[in-house]
Protein backbone atom coordinates (compact mmCIF):
# COMPACT_ATOMS: atom_id res chain seq x y z
CA UNK A 1 0.00 0.00 0.00
CA UNK A 2 1.28 3.46 -0.94
CA UNK A 3 2.13 5.91 1.81
CA UNK A 4 -0.22 8.82 2.39
CA UNK A 5 1.19 12.31 2.88
CA UNK A 6 -0.20 15.42 4.53
CA UNK A 7 1.47 18.75 3.80
CA UNK A 8 0.84 21.66 6.16
CA UNK A 9 1.74 25.01 4.62
CA UNK A 10 1.62 25.60 0.88
CA UNK A 11 4.21 28.24 0.11
CA UNK A 12 6.83 27.51 -2.54
CA UNK A 13 8.37 24.63 -0.58
CA UNK A 14 5.11 22.98 0.49
CA UNK A 15 3.42 23.33 -2.89
CA UNK A 16 6.50 21.86 -4.60
CA UNK A 17 6.36 18.86 -2.25
CA UNK A 18 2.64 18.40 -3.05
CA UNK A 19 3.12 18.66 -6.82
CA UNK A 20 6.11 16.31 -6.87
CA UNK A 21 4.41 13.66 -4.73
CA UNK A 22 1.28 13.92 -6.90
CA UNK A 23 3.36 13.46 -10.07
CA UNK A 24 4.48 10.13 -8.64
CA UNK A 25 0.90 9.04 -7.93
CA UNK A 26 0.96 9.57 -4.16
CA UNK A 27 -2.09 10.44 -2.11
CA UNK A 28 -1.56 13.94 -0.72
CA UNK A 29 -3.70 16.06 1.60
CA UNK A 30 -2.65 19.73 1.31
CA UNK A 31 -3.63 22.31 3.95
CA UNK A 32 -3.05 26.06 4.30
CA UNK A 33 -4.97 28.99 5.75
CA UNK A 34 -4.42 31.03 2.57
CA UNK A 35 -7.10 30.27 -0.07
CA UNK A 36 -4.77 31.31 -2.93
CA UNK A 37 -2.12 28.79 -1.83
CA UNK A 38 -4.73 26.04 -1.54
CA UNK A 39 -6.12 26.90 -4.99
CA UNK A 40 -2.60 26.72 -6.47
CA UNK A 41 -2.24 23.02 -5.51
CA UNK A 42 -5.88 21.94 -5.78
CA UNK A 43 -5.42 20.30 -9.19
CA UNK A 44 -2.46 18.24 -7.93
CA UNK A 45 -3.40 17.24 -4.39
CA UNK A 46 -5.78 14.39 -3.67
CA UNK A 47 -7.55 16.87 -1.40
CA UNK A 48 -6.71 20.54 -0.77
CA UNK A 49 -8.23 22.26 2.25
CA UNK A 50 -8.29 25.79 3.65
CA UNK A 51 -7.77 25.71 7.39
CA UNK A 52 -5.73 26.35 10.50
CA UNK A 53 -2.97 23.74 10.91
CA UNK A 54 -2.48 24.85 14.53
CA UNK A 55 -6.00 23.56 15.38
CA UNK A 56 -5.69 19.93 16.52
CA UNK A 57 -9.44 19.22 16.28
CA UNK A 58 -9.52 20.51 12.69
CA UNK A 59 -6.68 18.15 11.74
CA UNK A 60 -8.33 15.19 13.49
CA UNK A 61 -11.62 15.93 11.67
CA UNK A 62 -9.68 15.68 8.38
CA UNK A 63 -8.34 12.27 9.40
CA UNK A 64 -4.71 13.36 9.55
CA UNK A 65 -4.15 10.57 12.09
CA UNK A 66 -4.48 8.09 9.18
CA UNK A 67 -1.52 9.53 7.26
CA UNK A 68 1.98 8.00 7.17
CA UNK A 69 4.09 11.12 6.65
CA UNK A 70 3.45 14.71 7.67
CA UNK A 71 5.36 17.62 6.17
CA UNK A 72 5.32 20.89 8.09
CA UNK A 73 6.30 23.39 5.40
CA UNK A 74 6.07 26.45 7.64
CA UNK A 75 9.61 27.73 8.01
CA UNK A 76 9.21 31.41 8.78
CA UNK A 77 6.74 31.35 11.67
CA UNK A 78 8.19 29.33 14.54
CA UNK A 79 5.01 29.28 16.64
CA UNK A 80 2.88 27.91 13.78
CA UNK A 81 5.57 25.41 12.82
CA UNK A 82 5.88 24.18 16.41
CA UNK A 83 2.12 23.86 16.90
CA UNK A 84 1.67 22.10 13.55
CA UNK A 85 4.50 19.68 14.38
CA UNK A 86 3.07 19.00 17.85
CA UNK A 87 -0.37 18.43 16.34
CA UNK A 88 0.96 15.86 13.87
CA UNK A 89 2.80 14.17 16.74
CA UNK A 90 -0.39 14.09 18.83
CA UNK A 91 -2.34 12.74 15.85
CA UNK A 92 0.12 9.85 15.74
CA UNK A 93 1.59 10.56 12.30
CA UNK A 94 4.56 8.13 12.22
CA UNK A 95 7.07 10.31 10.36
CA UNK A 96 7.18 14.09 10.55
CA UNK A 97 9.39 16.29 8.36
CA UNK A 98 9.57 19.97 9.29
CA UNK A 99 11.05 22.96 7.51
CA UNK A 100 13.20 25.40 9.49
CA UNK A 101 14.59 28.76 8.44
CA UNK A 102 17.57 28.71 10.79
CA UNK A 103 19.59 26.62 13.23
CA UNK A 104 17.55 27.64 16.30
CA UNK A 105 14.24 26.75 14.63
CA UNK A 106 15.77 23.41 13.62
CA UNK A 107 16.79 22.67 17.20
CA UNK A 108 13.32 23.51 18.56
CA UNK A 109 11.54 21.38 15.94
CA UNK A 110 13.83 18.42 16.67
CA UNK A 111 13.21 18.74 20.41
CA UNK A 112 9.43 18.64 20.00
CA UNK A 113 9.52 15.52 17.90
CA UNK A 114 10.12 16.23 14.21
CA UNK A 115 11.86 13.15 12.79
CA UNK A 116 13.60 15.13 10.05
CA UNK A 117 14.20 18.87 9.90
CA UNK A 118 15.23 20.42 6.59
CA UNK A 119 16.68 23.80 5.79
CA UNK A 120 16.02 23.92 2.03
CA UNK A 121 17.87 27.14 1.20
CA UNK A 122 20.99 26.15 3.15
CA UNK A 123 20.95 22.57 1.82
CA UNK A 124 20.35 23.63 -1.79
CA UNK A 125 23.04 26.32 -1.54
CA UNK A 126 25.60 23.76 -0.36
CA UNK A 127 24.52 21.30 -3.05
CA UNK A 128 24.81 23.94 -5.77
CA UNK A 129 28.27 25.03 -4.62
CA UNK A 130 29.47 21.40 -4.56
CA UNK A 131 28.15 20.92 -8.10
CA UNK A 132 30.39 23.79 -9.26
CA UNK A 133 33.40 22.02 -7.79
CA UNK A 134 32.76 18.73 -9.59
CA UNK A 135 32.65 19.50 -13.29
CA UNK A 136 31.75 15.98 -14.50
CA UNK A 137 29.12 15.31 -11.80
CA UNK A 138 25.50 15.94 -12.79
CA UNK A 139 23.84 14.57 -9.62
CA UNK A 140 25.18 13.75 -6.17
CA UNK A 141 23.49 12.08 -3.20
CA UNK A 142 25.68 11.84 -0.11
CA UNK A 143 24.75 8.71 1.86
CA UNK A 144 27.22 9.36 4.66
CA UNK A 145 30.67 10.90 5.11
CA UNK A 146 32.32 8.17 3.01
CA UNK A 147 29.70 7.00 0.48
CA UNK A 148 27.77 8.77 -2.27
CA UNK A 149 25.67 7.95 -5.27
CA UNK A 150 26.97 10.01 -8.16
CA UNK A 151 25.66 10.55 -11.67
CA UNK A 152 28.48 11.77 -13.85
CA UNK A 153 29.54 12.34 -17.42
CA UNK A 154 31.85 9.59 -18.65
CA UNK A 155 35.46 10.81 -18.69
CA UNK A 156 36.96 10.79 -22.18
CA UNK A 157 39.59 8.24 -21.05
CA UNK A 158 36.80 5.70 -20.36
CA UNK A 159 35.06 6.01 -23.74
CA UNK A 160 35.19 2.80 -25.81
CA UNK A 161 36.25 0.61 -22.88
CA UNK A 162 34.20 -2.06 -21.10
CA UNK A 163 33.60 -2.04 -17.35
CA UNK A 164 35.88 -5.09 -17.13
CA UNK A 165 38.64 -3.15 -18.90
CA UNK A 166 38.26 -0.20 -16.54
CA UNK A 167 38.11 -2.37 -13.37
CA UNK A 168 36.65 0.65 -11.52
CA UNK A 169 35.91 -1.18 -8.27
CA UNK A 170 39.55 -2.15 -7.78
CA UNK A 171 41.19 0.91 -9.33
CA UNK A 172 38.98 3.68 -7.93
CA UNK A 173 36.58 2.10 -5.39
CA UNK A 174 33.63 2.76 -7.72
CA UNK A 175 30.63 0.47 -8.17
CA UNK A 176 28.66 1.21 -11.35
CA UNK A 177 24.92 0.98 -10.67
CA UNK A 178 23.59 1.90 -14.10
CA UNK A 179 23.95 4.00 -17.21
CA UNK A 180 21.75 6.65 -18.76
CA UNK A 181 20.56 5.94 -22.30
CA UNK A 182 21.46 9.05 -24.33
CA UNK A 183 18.47 8.60 -26.67
CA UNK A 184 15.71 8.03 -24.10
CA UNK A 185 17.42 9.71 -21.12
CA UNK A 186 16.26 6.73 -19.01
CA UNK A 187 18.49 5.14 -16.42
CA UNK A 188 19.30 1.53 -17.29
CA UNK A 189 20.02 -0.73 -14.33
CA UNK A 190 21.82 -3.15 -14.18
CA UNK A 191 24.73 -2.47 -16.50
CA UNK A 192 26.44 -5.23 -18.48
Amino acid sequence: MEKQYVVLGLGVFGSTVVKTLAEYGCEVLAIDKNPECVQRVAEYATKAVIGDVTDLDFLLDLGVNEFDVGVVAIGDHLEEGVLATMNLKECGVPHIVAKAKNKRFKLVLEKIGADTVVRPEKEMGARLAKSFLRKNITELVELDSENSIVEMKVPQAWVGKTLNDLNLRKVAGINVLGKRNPETNKLEVPVD
